[in-house]
């Protein structure tokens, strides 16, 4: 037969290592942007820390920047201010400092103080406010530029925390920030604010900083301070886009590395796994395909020599090479039993056919006579049986009916079996009652029953011309009769002994009148202790029954009724004794 071609060991073990690297990197990946993900964002963090403090220090330099905070809040709707210029020629903040420094000769405007403040008149006030809000704002624009920030500000929350007062916002012009919120990088907008960020000012407010989620953004709030009795927080948006980007090309820079470091080792446990394993199991195979062609255990022991493996595979190559040892010595002891196996087939099946010759089997039996049918069979449970019956005519007028069990099995208990029924048959020929048979054949077996075996018997002679029966019962099962156009009946007569179990035994005899159409059945205990699968007996209330399914039929069909019953009885059950039964009519 052609063998389908498999896959070797060698490339089983490469694939396996290649959904190992596969499995392992996407598990890696995975680990790596959680890890990138939350060291980012501890960056971010500490990275905000120092944002607020320039985003601070640009506000902090001026002197009077509590009074600009509240001037700013206080006046946001008035104030004409540009967004992201500097001192630049030309723009509305440069010549609103020419004006202001005309106005007030000698001032220097980064430090103006709030009691210089109180004594300029309203307008200078004004002038002063925008041109510092649009400096601060350039410095802001600047931080939030260099650090990638979405938005940069400061915020002024109300007594709830669920609004916020922009006074500060560098953003890029018409950016809208998160998902619900509109635009608010003009001074004096004011924000609707989420459960999440009320919680991150307020724990910014008692712990410096917080983080919170806004749609596609993350907030860091800082606390700043208090103007108008309202706190005071710098904010810090990061396009969260920004940062996944960011931790997913750092993941998979991470992975990278690690995939071509678990391939530089795969590749070398491949090599290692090769050198030590593979390559001396494929010599342990070829040695076992050369033992499986030769059956010559010398060239494979030859062959395995050269493993040196120290390890489970050295012991496989010494084991084999045991085995292949053992192998040829168990051929040749198994080529030895086999021929005497095959010695004690021959015997056993002579023996078999002498058994079967020694029983009565040719039907009918008394073709020549009319007054009679008798029909009988024996199934051994093994090969041979310790079961047997027997029937002949003592003279014209006598017919000598008998069936025995011989305790225990196989080939001992036919040995017994013959010698029982040799010395039953002499017995009867000689002449006597059925109880004089019994206690002669019983002192002849005890005489010399060295193997302690022992024989259930039941015998009746049958007076043909009369119908009287007499019988004796030594141990065995009860006969069962049927009366003329009647149903089978257990006829519960007297047991003696065992044949075989005590010396000196005597034995009754009982006599039953049997009329014309009358029919008598005798079995072994094979019958009624046929066991199921489920290890139920098939005793004698179905033993009737079958005998009762049909009672005027044949002998033999009285037979095969019950031979037919157990069968479907015990099924696929293992037939565990002999299964005898004589019928005669």
């Amino acid at each position: 037969m052609e063998k389908t071609k498999k896959f070797g060991l060698i490339p089983q073990v490469l694939i396996l290592f290649a959904i190992s690297v596969l499995v392992t990197g996407v598990i890696t990946f995975l680990i790596e942007q959680s890890l990138s993900d939350s060291s980012i964002r501890q960056q971010t963090e500490t990275i905000a820390m120092e944002i607020a403090e320039e985003s601070e220090a640009a506000v902090r330099k001026y002197p009077a920047y509590e009074w600009l905070l509240s001037y700013w809040y206080a006046h946001a709707d008035e104030l004409d201010v540009e967004y992201d210029v500097g001192f630049e020629p030309g723009t509305q903040t440069e010549q609103k400092c020419r004006t202001l420094c005309e106005q007030c000769p000698g001032l220097q405007l980064e430090y103006v103080t709030e009691e210089v403040l109180e004594t300029m008149n309203p307008g200078d006030q004004k002038l002063y406010a925008e041109i510092a809000y649009t400096w601060v704002l350039a410095e802001l624009n600047q931080v939030k530029q260099a650090h990638n920030l979405a938005f940069l500000f400061f915020a002024m929350a109300d007594e709830t925390y669920e609004k916020q007062f922009f006074l500060l916002s560098a953003a890029d012009p018409g950016a809208v920030r998160g998902n619900t919120y509109g635009e608010f990088y003009l001074l004096g907008n004011v924000s609707t604010v989420g459960e999440d960020q009320q919680e991150a000012m307020r724990s910014a407010r008692e712990h410096t900083s917080h983080l919170a989620y806004a749609g596609d953004y993350m907030d860091f709030y800082i606390w700043f301070g208090e103007t108008e009795g309202y706190p005071v927080f710098i904010g810090m948006t990061y396009d969260l886009s920004v940062i996944r980007a960011l931790s997913a090309s750092q993941a998979r820079r991470e992975t990278c590395y690690a995939m071509i470091f678990q391939i530089i080792l795969c590749v070398i446990c491949l090599l290692l796994v090769y050198r030590f394993v593979l390559r001396p199991l494929k010599k342990v195979q070829k040695s076992i395909r050369l033992y499986k062609q030769t059956k010559d255990s010398k060239q494979v022991t030859e062959s395995l020599l050269g493993i040196r493996s120290y390890n489970e595979i050295g012991e496989l190559a010494e084991d084999v090479s045991e085995l292949a040892v053992e192998m040829d010595d168990y051929v040749a002891r198994m080529a030895t039993i086999t021929a005497e196996k095959e010695r004690a087939s021959t015997e056993l099946n002579m023996a078999t056919r002498i058994q079967e010759g020694m029983l009565p089997h040719v039907f009918p039996a008394f073709p020549n006579r009319s007054d009679f049918d008798v029909y009988a069979a024996m199934d051994p449970a093994r090969e041979v049986g310790g079961d047997f019956y027997d029937f002949f005519l003592v003279d014209d007028d006598h017919l000598c009916l008998m069936i025995a069990d011989v305790s225990g099995k196989g080939i001992p208990a036919a040995l017994f079996m013959m010698a029982v029924k040799i010395i039953l048959q002499s017995c009867a020929m000689l002449g006597g009652s059925p109880s004089e048979i019994l206690t002669r054949t019983n002192e002849a077996v005890c005489s010399n029953n060295q193997a302690e075996m022992f024989v259930t018997v039941w015998l009746g002679i049958l007076e043909l011309s009369t119908g009287k029966l007499t019988a004796a019962n030594a141990g065995h099962e009860y006969p069962v009769l049927c009366r003329p156009d009647g149903q089978f009946e257990i006829v519960r007569d007297k047991h003696g002994f065992v044949i075989g179990g005590m010396d000196g035994m005597k034995y009754k005899e009982y006599m039953l009148n049997l009329e014309p159409g009358s029919k008598l059945f005798v079995y072994t205990d094979g019958v009624p202790e046929a066991t199921s699968a489920g290890q139920e007996l098939f005793g004698t209330e179905r033993m009737l029954d079958a005998l009762n399914s049909e009672p005027q039929a044949s002998p033999e069909g009285i037979l095969k009724n019950v031979r037919r019953a157990v069968d479907g009885f015990v099924k696929d059950a293992e037939q565990f004794d002999d299964l005898t039964m004589l019928c005669m009519e």
